[in-house]
C-alpha cells in the first residue's frame, strides 16, 4: 500500500493544477473533481504508469475503464498523514464534502494588504520571496569577467508576515460591511500636544456633512463601508496608489509582498475597494490610480466592466516618469522602464475637467512681432520685429534667455500670425498688411498680412507660482521631477513616496477649495497634506504602520508649517487641523496575537484565550481541536506557518472588528466617550 501511495503521490505532483496553491500539498478535493469529471490529464498521468493503470482500470476486451469510486476509495484511505488539508477538514472547516475555501459560492475576503500582519519571527521560520531590481554588474568567476544584466531579481527575506487570505461565504458576507465602531478618537492642531488632544464634538455644514478631515487606522475595505452612511455620493476626488501586481508581488514597495499574491487575487483586492469607492464619488467625481505596466492592462479591462465605471466613464490614462534613464540601467537587455500610469475614470459625463498648463519651451521664435501702442485702435498700430523692440527698451544681450524675459514682461505687446481659412483670407483683398478686425459671438478676431493675430499674453500662466510661458498639459507628463523628493513632509517612505507636486496638479485640475479628497491607500500621507495645503477637505486610511515615516507624523508637520513639497507655491504657512480615530480591533487583536506567537506551545497557550474571548468559526470543532488535533505528533510536524494559518481559519471573519451596533457590549471595552462620538460620526 505505501509503495502504491508513494507512486501515486509522485504521479500526481507532476500536474501543478493539482497542488495547493498556499501549501504546495496534494489538494484532493480538485483530484477527486478531475476524476468525476474524467479528466484527460489525470488519466493519462495514471495510465502512463504501470502500477497505477493495473490497480484503478479494469480490461475489458481492449479498452481500459477507469473505475472512479475505487481510485477516490484510495485516496481517501490514503491522505497525507500531516497534511494542512486534513486537519482543516478535521476541525470543520468544511461543508461535510469539501473545504469551504473550495466551494464555488465563496468570495475572497482579505486579499493582501489587509492582512499583513504585524510582528516579526526568527530566522529559522522561514523567508519570503520577493524581487528586486538591481543594476547591470560585472563580477569575476574563475578568473574571467561575467556581466550580470540589469532587471528583477527573486530574493529571500526574513518573513515579517503570515500570508492571510481568508475566504468568505455570500451570506457572509453582509456582517462583515456592517458599520465599526470607531476608537483612539484625537485632534491634531498647531497647539496641541504630541499625542494630541481630546474630540470634543465633530464638526458639520448646515446640510449636516462632516467637515472634519479625518485620518482613519484600520482594514481600508472595512472603513470604506463604514464611510457610506455619512459620505456616499460627497467625495470630489479619489485618488490611491494601491500594491501593483508583480509576477506576484509588488518589488519596489516599503516591504516585501508575500508571493501567494496572484493576479486574481488582487484584482478581487482591487475591486471589493473600487465597487465601494464608486459609490463615496460624486456624481462629478474623479478616480485616479497609479499604476504600472504589470498591473495595468488588467486593471483597465476590470474598470471598463459596465458593472465596475465602464468605458464610457474612461476619461484617461496619463504617462508618468517615475525614474531617470541615466545610469547603468541603460544597458539593460529591453529599454529602461521609466514610466507608470494614472488611470482615470468618472463616475458619470458630469465631471469637468480644469485645463492645466505646463512650461514651453523658453523663448518662442513664433511671437516675433512688437505693438508699440497696443492701446490705440489696431488701424493704427505700429509694428517692429521682437529684436529691435528689446534693443531699444532692453538695451542688453540679445540670447534665448533674455528674449524669453522680454516675452513674458510683454506679453501683450508681443504678437505671432497663425493661418487661417481661405474664406478669411477673402477678407484682405490687396491689403495683407491692414489690420482688420471681425466681431463675432463675443469674440473679436484681428487679421493681418493674411493671418491671425495671436498675443503671447494667450500663452502665459501662472505655474507653480510662477508667472511663465505655458502649453496645454497632455498626457505624458515628464516634468514632474521625482528626485529630491525623500525629505518632503519630514517622513521618508522607500519606494512609495509620491512627489507633492504630483498630487497638486490632479487636485488642481479636479477639485476648488472645500471639496472632500480621499486616498484609501495613504501610506506616507502625500494625498492628505497637499490637501491640507491646497484647502480641501480630505479622508486618508491606512492599516499599516509606517511609525516615524507615519501619515499622522507628516500632517502634523504640515499643520506646524511644513516648508517643503508645494508649500512655496501655496503659500503654505501652517495652521489647520486633523482628527484620527480607528476601527475598533476585536478578533483583529486575536489574529496578532497569533502572529506573535513564537512556538507551538505558544500558540496552544493561547488557544483558551482564543476560545473564551474572540468569536471563533461556527464550523470549528472546539473540543477536537484542543484535546486531540494540536496533541497529535503529525499536526507538530506541520510548519510553524501552517500551524498558526490553521489557528487563523478558525477566527470568524465578521468579528475582525467591533460593530458599531455592538459596541456597548462591556467585552469590547470600548469607553464611553469613544460610544458617544462613533454615535455622532454615524449621525445621518
Amino acid at each position: 500500500m505505501n509503495k502504491l501511495k508513494q507512486a501515486l503521490e509522485k504521479v500526481l505532483k507532476q500536474e501543478e493544477a493539482f497542488l495547493d496553491a498556499e501549501t504546495g500539498e496534494l489538494n484532493y478535493i480538485k483530484i477527486k473533481d478531475s476524476a468525476d469529471k474524467i479528466d484527460e490529464k489525470l488519466i493519462a498521468l495514471l495510465a502512463g504508469n504501470k502500477e497505477l493503470k493495473d490497480k484503478f482500470f479494469s480490461k475489458i476486451k481492449d479498452v481500459y475503464v477507469f473505475n472512479i469510486n475505487d481510485f477516490k476509495f484510495f485516496l481517501d484511505e490514503s491522505k497525507i498523514d500531516n497534511s494542512y488539508t486534513k486537519y482543516a477538514n478535521k476541525i470543520g472547516l468544511s461543508d461535510g464534502n469539501e473545504l469551504l475555501k473550495n466551494r464555488s459560492e465563496v468570495v475572497l475576503d482579505f486579499p493582501f494588504k489587509d492582512c499583513v500582519l504585524e510582528g516579526g519571527q526568527s530566522t529559522e521560520e522561514g523567508t519570503d520571496t520577493y524581487f528586486e531590481y538591481e543594476e547591470e554588474k560585472t563580477k569575476t568567476v574563475k578568473g574571467k569577467k561575467v556581466t550580470e544584466p540589469a532587471g528583477y531579481k527573486e530574493k529571500q527575506a526574513k518573513r515579517k508576515e503570515v500570508f492571510f487570505n481568508q475566504i468568505l461565504a455570500h451570506d457572509e458576507i453582509d456582517r462583515l460591511f456592517d458599520r465599526k465602531a470607531l476608537v483612539n478618537w484625537k485632534r491634531f492642531t498647531k497647539d496641541s500636544k504630541k499625542d494630541g488632544e481630546a474630540v470634543k464634538e465633530i464638526k458639520r455644514d448646515k446640510t449636516g456633512l462632516i467637515q472634519e478631515n479625518l485620518i482613519i487606522k484600520g482594514n481600508n475595505l472595512l472603513a470604506l463601508h463604514s464611510l457610506k452612511t455619512e459620505f456616499a455620493g460627497k467625495i470630489k476626488l479619489i485618488y490611491i496608489d494601491p500594491p501593483y501586481y508583480f509576477n506576484g508581488v509588488k518589488a519596489d514597495d516599503a516591504f516585501a509582498y508575500n508571493s501567494n499574491f496572484k493576479l486574481s487575487t488582487w484584482l478581487t483586492f482591487m475591486k471589493n475597494r473600487l465597487d465601494v469607492a464608486k459609490q463615496l464619488l460624486r456624481d462629478d467625481g474623479l478616480i485616479v490610480i497609479q499604476i504600472s505596466d504589470d498591473g495595468y492592462p488588467y486593471l483597465k479591462i476590470m474598470m471598463d466592466d459596465k458593472g465596475m465605471f465602464g468605458v464610457g466613464n474612461y476619461n484617461s490614462t496619463i504617462s508618468v516618469k517615475v525614474s531617470s534613464e541615466s545610469g547603468v540601467k541603460v544597458n539593460a537587455n529591453k529599454p529602461v522602464r521609466v514610466k507608470e500610469y494614472l488611470l482615470m475614470y468618472t463616475k458619470t459625463e458630469n465631471f469637468i475637467y480644469k485645463k492645466q498648463f505646463v512650461l514651453s519651451d523658453g523663448f518662442d521664435s513664433n511671437y516675433s512681432y512688437f505693438v508699440k501702442n497696443r492701446e490705440d485702435a489696431p488701424e493704427k498700430w505700429k509694428i517692429i520685429n521682437i529684436k529691435e523692440a528689446f534693443k531699444d527698451i532692453e538695451k542688453k544681450e540679445i540670447n534665448p534667455e533674455n528674449l524669453y524675459k522680454f516675452q513674458i514682461k510683454y506679453k501683450s505687446q508681443i504678437f505671432s500670425v497663425r493661418d487661417i481659412s481661405n474664406k478669411l483670407k477673402e477678407k484682405f483683398g490687396d491689403n495683407p498688411n491692414q489690420f482688420f478686425v471681425i466681431e463675432k459671438e463675443e469674440k473679436t478676431t484681428i487679421l493681418w498680412k493674411k493671418g491671425e493675430v495671436v498675443f503671447f499674453e494667450n500663452k502665459v500662466n501662472v505655474v507653480d507660482g510662477v508667472e511663465s510661458g505655458t502649453k496645454y498639459l497632455s498626457d505624458i507628463w515628464n516634468d514632474i521631477s521625482w528626485d529630491g523628493i525623500a525629505g518632503e513632509g519630514g517622513v521618508t517612505l522607500k519606494g512609495g513616496k509620491k512627489p507633492e507636486k504630483l498630487l497638486h496638479r490632479l487636485l488642481d485640475m479636479s477639485t476648488e477649495e472645500g471639496d472632500i479628497v480621499l486616498d484609501y491607500h495613504l501610506g506616507s500621507g502625500t494625498t492628505c497634506a497637499v490637501a491640507h495645503k491646497m484647502k480641501r477637505q480630505y479622508i486618508g486610511i491606512e492599516q499599516l504602520d509606517y511609525v516615524e515615516n507615519d501619515s499622522v507624523v507628516r500632517l502634523k508637520n504640515v499643520i506646524n508649517g511644513d516648508n517643503s513639497g508645494i508649500s512655496k507655491v501655496v503659500n503654505w504657512k501652517g495652521g489647520g487641523d486633523f482628527i484620527y480615530c480607528e476601527l475598533a480591533k476585536w478578533n483583529e487583536k486575536a489574529k496578532e496575537e497569533i502572529q506573535n506567537a513564537k512556538d507551538l506551545p505558544a500558540l496552544v497557550k493561547l488557544f483558551d484565550t482564543l476560545y473564551e474571548r474572540y468569536f471563533l468559526n461556527y464550523n470549528v470543532k472546539i473540543k477536537d481541536f484542543k484535546d486531540k488535533i494540536i496533541k497529535e505528533d503529525n499536526f507538530k510536524k506541520l510548519s510553524l506557518d501552517e500551524q498558526k494559518r490553521m489557528f487563523l481559519t478558525m477566527l470568524d471573519l465578521n468579528q475582525m472588528y467591533v460593530q458599531e451596533s455592538e459596541m456597548a457590549d462591556k467585552r469590547f471595552g470600548i469607553s464611553k466617550e469613544d460610544q458617544k462620538l462613533t454615535k455622532e460620526f454615524y449621525k445621518n
